[in-house]
């Protein structure tokens, strides 16, 4: 078990550093509207992920024939026409101005922070290189317990480590975030907005191309 779980902190601290589209998202939430906003969004980025830790899991041979199979092709295609248009649509959004308070925080209501984990929900789940990855690291604990000797559940806790990793590492690049918001300015967000949509542009034709030749 001590190393099914070193395994599964170093699992999840790689998940955690990867530079992906949503990181780039949750750092301008943090800079932009603090780290509750963050939090709410990385909160929808988790649940998503759980959905499909689930999916893997139950469905373990559905899920195998679906990512090995023909479909695959048409899952990055899917998934990268979407990120294309969510890119383009941010690289083109101008900053709302935002109300704040006395202290200058931005205000926010319950609605705000819902909008925020839906938002962070359906950026992750619309990646399907994000199912790709935990049907790989479902296959990879089943064999480290089978391997081990340890029963079924030693793979949930594997599972469980990754998970409270990832969100733990994920907190701290929330909180180092936080600490640019008395530099941001609207040039700073214009900016920001165009860096995300650069970036969720370009991974989203490198979709596209995938599902493409995969199809090829």
């Amino acid at each position: 078990m001590f190393e099914l779980t070193i395994k599964g902190i170093v699992t999840g601290f790689i998940l955690s550093i990867m530079i992906g589209p949503v990181f780039f998202v949750i750092l301008e939430t943090s800079i932009r509207r603090g780290v509750k906003a963050a939090l709410a969004l990385d909160l929808g980025v988790l649940i998503s992920d759980l959905v499909y830790i689930l999916i893997a899991y139950v469905f373990y041979s559905e899920v195998s024939g679906l990512i090995n199979g023909e479909n695959k092709g048409i899952l990055k295609l899917i998934g990268g026409i979407l990120f294309v248009i969510y890119g383009a649509f941010t690289y083109f959004k101008k900053p709302k101005e935002e109300k704040v308070d006395e202290v200058g925080n931005i205000v926010q209501n319950s609605t705000d922070y819902f909008m925020l984990a839906l938002k962070g929900f359906l950026l992750n789940f619309a990646n399907p290189l994000v199912i790709f990855y935990w049907f790989s690291v479902i296959t990879m604990g089943a064999k480290n317990s089978e391997h081990a000797g340890t029963n079924e559940n030693s793979i949930l806790f594997f599972l469980g480590v990754i998970l409270i990793t990832f969100f733990s590492f994920d907190l701290l690049k929330i909180l180092g975030a936080k600490k640019l918001r008395p530099l941001v300015t609207e040039k700073l967000l214009v900016a920001l907005n165009h860096l995300i949509g650069i970036v969720f542009f370009g991974f989203g034709i490198f979709l596209v191309i995938q599902g493409i030749i995969g199809e090829v």
